[in-house]
């Protein structure tokens, strides 16, 4: 990352530190010195803190206000729904059975429903786990309406000290912060384009590898900017009115800023395929085209950093000097496989001169300001949709069990333990659901630690400021700069971050609770019997380890990658073959999380996880998809200009179409994995999984094609794909036209025979992956 990059990244992440710090002082500061008329209403500052502690860190105004809306939802849910059950049970009624089944049947309406937010019901839940355990604490004195309105107006105290914090010094924008973005995507592009072109311009093997593994953090530092832009236009519309003539033009920008990284992602699979240096098709005329090309590319990207997003790669015509003529104009020559992925990194910055949207469907593009038809409309509100969502699915029944049931346990168990104190069992996991699933032991370690690190530190301030208690917010300032950055740490993340925080907060922030190392230890344990609850819950409902997902994940991403080689390879089926990657890359995504997963869960009695082993798969499904957009992309050119060619495109298509059908049965065999049930010869103790009850069926490889069998399929598509090159070459047509052909026609053989070597690393890691899980 470069000096300016990690200078806004340190500005953002103190800046977001002062914004949390203020917001929980304001809190303090009304907590302990606010008006008496005011602070007979705040009966649960722990509740205000956590609220403060869940929208601050990393917010920018349209995520607090969108937070805010989320509080107020959930807060006039629970107001209503508990002072109508108090009022029909009546407080003193109110026993340890009757408030966790009170807790049970609400926590399980709350999360029932798709459509309200995460936000809100981890603010509902914590906001019903201190109403009912309140009203078992206080027994015939709670006020019926009064006790719940105190629980609210605490949440909406930390929401409004939220709302003050985002405001000072001034405003911190989503607008903002997507500009800031995307001028330091736009840098990091430029500095990336200049790495490749200089490395293929090398003339040192040792020099161009240097560059490229630049090239590939800058990698890295772009997808956590493009991630950031696309979290923070969810946000904008928060930010301001939402009239017609006012929407932000930024419904498409994923796509249009995909358009750019895209080609620079082929530029690196080419660099990674080149085996010498110098590049034998690079000389000094093409060099000088190549930095020609860099730069014009690059002040477009320079004078972008100053656009709107949208905008980006739309840069004005002054600034559009496309070359007249073509960047290559040579002889092609697709038999020499060491020039392919050259031709293919000429063809990666001829898309970027070009502009084109390789990363969209050309039939399904919409301008960023057009509306969605009438027809469009109506599709959207058919009775099935309508249906849909008024019957949940059973993900969301699912996840209405496990909340009702974990917190459920935990306040009868946090209960049973310390009446007084058994409201942290409960609010201790309210705010650590998740929709799906998660790392549990990862989570509930980080929670427990933090808990504990924060407790500490709080009890330690106290006792050097017990004679000083007025100033005992002071040691809580650099502590939530502290957890701040605690939260972006692999080691705790954001769960440990959160709980370090509230630990301090709850401690040092309150007053009138007792002994603070015996409240603080009696928090511990509860939080510890929450988070027990919490850790038996998951377990039950997601019994499998992350290991045994990864590896059901990736039998299905092979799935979908046979759906992406059974599509038609040849128009007019590249839009079909779009489609069916996403699929695959949605696959992919999943398992990379659950990599990650089983990297960090205990093995136990099992097998250790081969992580490299997975990742070393998923890199070359990861490539085979990249190169399967630039065939679909090519595919779709070859059926725009095929017409100009007459009988020479068609008599040739018909060869190279039987090629590819026999590299897709290849393609198809080495990414073959299915169910291998256990055999005779295999004693159980081999296969023995106690997680399913049984023992399970592993994978195993099919497919009997050898290297050399794919060798001589490739060559022969290679040689066709030459014949056509050559006619080309030979045509009347324009020079850029005919430059252009050459180029996709290289860059399709590039493709095609490094989907095929991938393919062929892939199996043997995939029968490496089976020897280790099979070992006889």
């Amino acid at each position: 990352m470069g000096d300016y990059q990690t200078q806004s990244l340190w500005r953002m992440r103190l800046g977001s530190a002062l914004r949390t710090a203020l917001a929980c002082t304001i809190v303090d500061c009304t907590v302990l010195y606010g008006p008496p008329q005011l602070k007979k209403y705040i009966t649960y500052p722990s509740f205000s803190y956590m609220t403060t502690i869940l929208i601050a860190p990393d917010a920018t105004l349209g995520d607090v206000m969108r937070s805010c809306w989320h509080v107020i939802f959930a807060t006039a849910q629970v107001l209503l729904s508990s002072v109508l059950t108090l009022w029909l049970v009546e407080p003193k009624n109110f026993t340890v059975e009757v408030a966790v089944v009170a807790i049970a049947l609400s926590a399980f309406v709350v999360a029932l429903p798709e459509s309200t937010h995460l936000m809100s019901k981890r603010i509902a839940f914590g906001q019903f786990v201190s109403v009912y355990v309140g009203t078992v604490i206080h027994g015939a004195q709670t006020g019926v309406v009064m006790h719940p309105l105190g629980v609210a107006s605490s949440t909406v105290l930390g929401a409004f000290a939220s709302v003050v914090a985002m405001l000072f010094p001034y405003p911190r924008l989503s607008y903002y912060e997507v500009s800031e973005s995307w001028r330091m995507y736009a840098g990091n592009a430029s500095q990336k384009l200049a790495r490749f072109v200089e490395a293929i311009s090398s003339r040192d093997k040792s020099g161009a590898l240097e560059l490229l593994s630049q090239g590939q953090s800058l990698s890295k530092e772009a997808a956590k900017l493009l991630q950031s832009i696309s979290n923070n236009l969810e946000t904008m519309v928060w930010e301001r009115p939402h009239i017609k003539f006012l929407k932000p033009n930024y419904l498409d920008s994923g796509e249009r800023l995909q358009e750019i990284e895209v080609p620079l992602r082929g530029m690196e699979i080419a660099l990674s395929s080149c085996s010498s240096h110098p590049v034998n098709l690079i000389d000094e005329e093409l060099r000088r085209n190549l930095q020609s090309s860099e730069v014009q590319v690059r002040l477009r990207l320079l004078q972008a950093k100053y656009s709107l997003p949208s905008d980006a790669t739309l840069a004005p015509e002054s600034y559009r000097e496309i070359f007249d003529k073509p960047l290559w104009a040579g002889k092609p020559t697709t038999n020499n496989r060491e020039n392919l992925p050259a031709f293919f990194f000429l063809y990666c910055m001829e898309l970027l001169l070009e502009n084109q949207p390789i990363a969209r469907n050309p039939g399904n593009t919409r301008k960023p300001n057009q509306e969605p038809s009438d027809s469009q409309n109506q599709q959207r509100w058919t009775f099935k949709s309508v249906w849909r969502n008024i019957i949940p699915s059973t993900r969301s029944i699912i996840f209405a069990l496990k909340c009702s049931l974990a917190l459920g346990l935990a306040v009868l168990f946090g209960l049973l333990y310390n009446k007084e104190n058994g409201y942290w069992s409960g609010l201790t996991i309210a705010i650590s659901f998740v929709t799906g699933r998660q790392a549990t032991f990862t989570v509930t370690n980080a929670r427990v630690q933090g808990t504990a690190l924060g407790s500490i530190y709080g009890i330690i301030w106290l006792f050097i400021f017990q004679r000083l208690e007025k100033f005992k917010l002071v040691p809580l300032i650099p502590w939530i700069f502290f957890c701040h950055f605690l939260r972006h740490s692999r080691m705790y993340g954001q769960a440990g971050g959160i709980s370090a925080a509230i630990g301090a907060l709850l401690i040092l922030g309150r007053e009138n609770y007792g002994p603070p190392s015996e409240f603080a230890f009696t928090r511990m344990i509860e939080a510890s019997i929450g988070l027990l609850c919490f850790l038996f819950v998951e377990i039950v409902f997601y019994p499998m380890r992350a290991a045994t997902l990864a590896k059901n994940k990736l039998s299905q991403s092979m799935e979908a990658l046979r759906d992406c080689i059974g599509v038609n390879l040849c128009v007019p089926a590249s839009t079909g073959l779009r489609e069916k990657r996403r699929k695959l890359k949605s696959h992919m995504k999943e398992l990379e999380t659950f990599i990650q997963e089983a990297e960090t869960e205990p093995n136990c009695w099992f097998l250790p996880f081969q992580g490299a082993g997975y990742n070393r798969v998923l890199g070359s499904l990861s490539k085979i998809a990249d190169l399967l957009l630039f065939v679909a992309y090519k595919t779709e050119f070859l059926a725009q200009v095929e017409q100009n060619f007459g009988g020479v495109w068609e008599e040739l298509r018909q060869q190279m179409n039987a090629d590819l059908e026999l590299l897709k049965v290849c393609l198809e065999e080495a990414s073959s994995i299915k169910p291998m049930p256990v055999s005779e010869t295999m004693s159980e103790s081999d296969y023995h999984d106690s997680e399913l009850g049984k023992p399970p069926r592993g994978f195993a490889t099919l497919g009997c094609t050898d290297d050399k069998e794919v060798e001589t399929i490739v060559s022969s598509f290679l040689q066709h794909l030459q014949e056509v090159a050559d006619k080309v070459h030979t045509s009347d047509i324009e020079e850029k036209q005919k430059s252009q052909m050459i180029l996709c026609l290289t860059s399709l053989g590039f493709c095609i025979s490094s989907v095929m070597r991938e393919a062929m690393e892939m199996k043997k890691e995939l029968k490496k992956l089976v020897k280790l899980n099979a070992p006889t």
